[in-house]
């Protein structure tokens, strides 16, 4: 029996502005995550373990930073003749073209390109979370059901549960009531961020919504397609049990962070059943010199360490210098903190040189210091500064 034809679009064109300075010069999807990965390494290798391999990424943000990684798609096996990956840059020259105002103003504009594609099932998916699920077995499920939405739900913290879709499951898995973003949620079961649409009934609603709102008007998906498609009881919820991290936050990423430098990781990113694939650069092995600590860390190819470092996270080429201390923190590529600094619940940006002596962070809110920034010898950043000041910046 032939496999039924799916198409799967990943939506990564988001500005990413709660990840601040981490996505002021990359897209959020190209952010580095627990030292060699990439945010969109995750949905890409969904994909591949379900064998989906016709995957649409939408850019719009920093697209370079981001096609610079997805190159030919190869590391998730969508390097191919016919199908593979495709990605969708912003564009001009239909009455469709120009800049996305949200994830349902992007199903609108390629929904002609959508049709021609004929697929039985359409999984839209985003690229800021961290978690392993198999796409097929939703396609599976939604397929069996009936349904024009099916979405992937998952339980949320009480006072965390505002910031996402909400829904009410009744009986057979059918979704009740769905709340975008309500003030007072009425439960905690929220939508993660992946979809699987009937295509043409979807989109035939969506041309309906964009006549009476106008395109811009469509914004999110949750702003009326979902609420619509629930209102008709045509929407089903497929629970993820397992795993799932939102880390659209600064605080969430670093929190994601603390979950996989411990010894008993919630997703094993090797396993050989369900590996997590990236494109990365050769790196020699990690260099602990006489004399360091390296206590509850990971650390990754490329790093050399002679200082302590403790419950921390070291992305290639980290160098942590004799006397420097490193604690709860997440170091991204080329970072390098000099003898006698301590960095503490920080998180630093590619190539930020922390000078001798440099005290940065400390218990409390997460400090962020933005890409390749220097912070001089001898000087201070306190706890959850961001540094350089992004208000500086707007001056």
């Amino acid at each position: 029996m032939a496999l039924p034809r799916v198409l799967v679009l990943v939506l990564a064109g988001g500005a990413g502005g709660r990840l601040e300075l981490l996505t002021e010069r990359r897209a959020k999807p190209a952010v580095p995550f627990a030292g060699v990965y990439r945010l969109i390494d995750f949905p890409l290798s969904n994909c591949q373990h379900a064998q989906l391999s016709d995957v649409w990424v939408s850019v719009q943000f920093h697209p370079t930073s981001l096609s610079q990684h997805l190159a030919n798609g190869r590391p998730w096996d969508l390097d191919r003749t016919t199908g593979g990956l495709l990605v969708l840059p912003p564009y001009q020259g239909t009455e469709r073209a120009g800049w996305v105002s949200g994830t349902a103003n992007s199903l609108w504009r390629y929904s002609p390109l959508i049709r021609d594609f004929d697929a039985e099932a359409l999984v839209v998916v985003s690229s800021d979370a961290v978690y392993e699920l198999d796409y097929r077995e939703v396609v599976d499920g939604h397929l069996d059901s009936g349904a024009e939405v099916t979405m992937v739900t998952t339980e949320v913290a009480a006072d965390d549960a505002a910031r996402y879709g909400i829904v009410e499951v009744g009986e057979g898995d059918r979704i009740r009531d769905y709340a975008y973003k309500p003030d007072e949620p009425r439960t905690t079961t929220a939508t993660n961020e992946v979809f699987v649409f009937s295509p043409d009934p979807t989109l035939d609603r969506l041309e309906a919504l964009a006549a009476e709102h106008g395109e811009d008007g469509l914004e999110d998906l949750g702003s009326h397609l979902l609420p619509a498609q629930t209102s008709d009881g045509l929407a089903r919820a497929h629970p993820l049990t397992g795993y799932w991290r939102d880390v659209g936050t600064v605080d969430a990423y670093w929190a994601a962070h603390q979950d996989f430098r411990s010894p008993e990781p919630p997703l094993d990113l090797d396993h050989p059943r369900w590996p997590v694939h990236t494109r990365g650069g050769r790196h020699s092995a990690a260099r602990v010199l006489r004399g360091a600590e390296v206590e509850d860390s990971l650390v990754s190819g490329g790093t050399r360490v002679a200082g302590r470092v403790i419950g921390s996270v070291l992305s290639p080429g980290v160098v942590v210098e004799e006397g420097a201390v490193v604690v709860d923190s997440v170091l991204l590529p080329g970072v390098r903190v000099r003898a006698g600094a301590t960095v503490t619940r920080t998180v630093l940006d590619d190539r930020v040189d922390v000078g001798e002596g440099a005290s940065v962070g400390g218990e409390g809110e997460v400090t962020l210091v933005g890409r390749e920034a220097t912070v001089a010898a001898g000087s201070e950043l306190r706890a959850g500064a961001r540094f350089p000041d992004p208000d500086d910046d707007e001056a």
